[in-house]
């Protein structure tokens, strides 16, 4: 087992999330030699050597370059925000290096095709930050559906939502700002995409129709500024295999605090799932007499892999953190071996166009179909 130095760029919520998964990942899983955190990188030098310090760097720069051109940097994490990631992760790419890039790709597709041309051309790992899929009832849900548990699957509608943005007083602040993409699509939706996609094959054809909750917030400074960004989208699709759906996001609703309801329908049964009550499921199975059909419900627990890596007792539930330790591991397993369980480039390109035709939707007020 190699040890690999690790590079970080950005340290908000995001980099102390990738930072804390590169600490914890050898002795959860004991099969991956324990990474070398190398070089931090932030664009102030002084909040650069502090979080060094906390997250356990050896270096640290103000300059985010520095960090990819580290020798002794094997793999980039980039959690800064959305509008700077194209850049940072296509030079990570050419210097050599793998990446673990944070969830859009990018706030255009030109830039999303130039990080996946840039991977290819690289031969290196390039994967993104889809963390939810790491969940075991996640992975458990998938086995029901290859199983066939709920037979053919004839529909599926996806809901997120959280409060973040729904305070109309609240500043102006990146989010707003269209620079870092349409919104709640790319910076929110992508999420139940890639559990959507994951689970039940691509999107082929969708419909929107997006919404901004606040016309303009107030500058810190003085004064507003309009919302450039749309916090609300509803979308129909069709999936590559007919399948019917629909996708709602919200990043204004008020006592949603991490919501992503999954629901799928099939000829025999259903499946819910809920991200707020993330360590469980609910089946639904037409068999035995009617009067004691019903759905149960299905808590992890170490029957349900890697849930055992963390607990060894059932129903103490696992965390958004653990799902990045886990994320973390199947990067390395990829690096070491070609196996993993990821979303990568070609499939996180994927997503991107699929959020795109979402938007073009909107613009022109029709159906719009996705290339394969």
């Amino acid at each position: 087992m190699k040890s690999f130095g690790i590079g970080l760029i950005g340290t908000g919520y995001m980099g102390k999330c990738h930072a804390l998964a590169w600490n914890a990942v050898a002795p959860t899983f004991g099969d991956v030699a324990r990474p070398r955190l190398v070089h931090l990188g932030e664009v102030n030098e002084t909040v650069a050597i502090r979080k060094a310090a906390e997250l356990g760097f050896a270096r640290a720069s103000g300059d985010w370059r520095a960090v990819v051109a580290d020798p002794e940097v094997d793999v980039v994490s980039i959690t800064t925000p959305n509008e700077f990631h194209a850049e940072m992760a296509i030079a990570a790419l050419d210097a050599g290096k793998h990446v673990w890039c944070e969830k859009p790709m990018a706030t255009s597709e030109a830039d999303a095709r130039a990080m996946l041309e840039a991977a290819r051309r690289s031969g290196k790992v390039a994967a993104l930050g889809y963390n939810y899929i790491q969940n075991p009832a996640i992975r458990h849900l998938k086995a029901l559906l290859d199983e066939g548990a709920i037979g053919a699957v004839s529909h599926v509608r996806l809901e997120m939502d959280e409060d973040f943005m729904a305070d109309g007083g609240a500043p102006f602040g990146w989010k707003s700002d269209r620079r870092s993409g349409y919104g709640a699509l790319d910076d929110f939706a992508v999420h139940p995409l890639s559990l959507l996609t994951t689970l039940l094959g691509p999107v082929a054809r969708v419909v929107s129709d997006m919404a901004k909750p606040f016309a303009e917030r107030p500058l810190t400074d003085g004064g507003s500024r309009a919302v450039e960004t749309h916090d609300i989208a509803n979308v129909l699709f069709r999936l590559a295999s007919g399948v019917s759906g629909s996708l709602l996001v919200n990043r204004s609703a008020w006592g949603r605090k991490g919501r992503i309801a999954l629901q799928i329908f099939g000829s025999e049964g259903s499946i819910l799932y809920d991200q707020e009550r993330m360590n469980e499921l609910q089946l639904y199975r037409v068999e035995g007499p009617m009067a004691g059909q019903g759905f149960r419900t299905i808590l992890t627990g170490t029957a349900h892999p890697p849930y055992e890596r963390f607990v060894p007792a059932p129903g103490h539930g696992l965390g958004f953190n653990d799902l990045k330790v886990i994320e973390a591991r199947e990067l390395i397993r990829r690096i070491e071996d070609g196996k993993a369980h990821l979303v990568e480039f070609e499939a996180g390109f994927g997503i991107e166009k699929t959020v795109h035709a979402m938007a073009r939707s909107f613009e022109t007020g029709g159906w719009v179909d996705i290339e394969p």
